[in-house]
């Protein structure tokens, strides 16, 4: 039976993760050190399984415990989400909003609906950061994060908005020109546009799935962009082969302005994330501006 010390051991088990420590766990929830310590072991007791491994100087989960966090925390967030959706709907959306946010996503999704979501706010402002690579969230006084990929920062809470498949294309001209590969390895001997990871500052490397087959396939080429938008221009303009996200890029594909070359090979998905720094009393202008994105990103795939 699921009762409140069971919820409130999970509460706390989540805290103590994703603090750190159970040092700041305590001061986040408002507890004592040894409170944390006993709710943790209570927890371990009613479970029957360890959960964390404890040294002087960290905490991490045991195997048992990955698994457990992995199905507690969504189930958690989502209990706090459903109780703060009804106090938040009594809450005016107003203020000013700063948002960090992938300049793809932005453009090309988000920008031409800006002005419904305004319009449905008057008392809001929003300040759009548009960045490469990810900084640091809190340092830099953002209230909300939206990009593809993990979140950089260590502790920030994240909602998955969507996940999008990535295409290898080329442009009519460069098939034309170069011919078609048949195969993921023929892209050894094409021409290809690099992307560079903005975290690791080194191109992604090219790997195609089908079913349990993975294939990577070294690729060459003379152009290295950071930007979505530039190599998609180059591709269109037929400078190389790419690997670029269905979101966005499904127009381009009906015209027929890029061919998808490996349609069976499914390839990897990418995940677009709004991230926060707490779940903890979320204002309701972050709330509503994550919840704007998650239908418009919905309502685009």
């Amino acid at each position: 039976m699921i009762d409140a010390r069971l919820l409130s051991g999970v509460e706390v088990l989540v805290a103590v993760i994703e603090t750190g420590s159970f040092v700041r766990a305590a001061e986040a929830l408002g507890l004592s050190d040894s409170g944390v310590s006993r709710a943790v072991a209570r927890l371990e007791a009613r479970l029957g399984v360890r959960l964390l491994e404890r040294t002087t100087r960290s905490v991490r989960l045991t195997e048992d415990g990955g698994r457990f966090y992995a199905e507690a925390a969504p189930l958690l967030a989502r209990l706090a989400d459903a109780a703060l959706a009804l106090t938040s709907a009594r809450q005016a959306v107003r203020g000013r909003l700063r948002v960090e946010m992938d300049p793809f996503f932005s453009r090309l999704v988000l920008a031409p609906r800006l002005g419904d979501f305004l319009d449905r706010y008057p008392d809001l402002s929003i300040e759009l950061i548009t960045t490469e690579a990810p900084g640091d969230l809190v340092a830099h006084g953002f209230d909300l994060g939206v990009r593809f990929g993990e979140p950089a920062g260590i502790g920030l809470i994240a909602r998955k908005l969507l996940e999008t498949r990535i295409l290898t294309v080329a442009s009519s001209a460069y098939l034309a020109r170069y011919g078609r590969p048949e195969r993921p390895v023929d892209l050894a001997a094409h021409k290809c546009i690099h992307y560079r990871d903005p975290q690791s500052r080194r191109p992604f490397a090219w790997e195609f799935r089908r079913a349990r087959e993975v294939v990577p396939v070294a690729v060459s080429g003379a152009l290295t962009v950071t930007d979505v938008g530039t190599m998609l221009g180059a591709c269109l303009a037929g400078v190389g082969v790419a690997q670029v996200m269905a979101l966005g890029c499904e127009e381009l594909l009906s015209r027929g302005d890029l061919v998808e070359l490996f349609p069976d090979w499914l390839g990897e998905t990418f995940p677009l994330q709004a991230y926060y720094p707490s779940r903890h009393q979320v204002p309701p202008k972050v709330r509503a501006l994550i919840d704007f994105c998650r239908d418009i990103s919905t309502s685009t795939r």
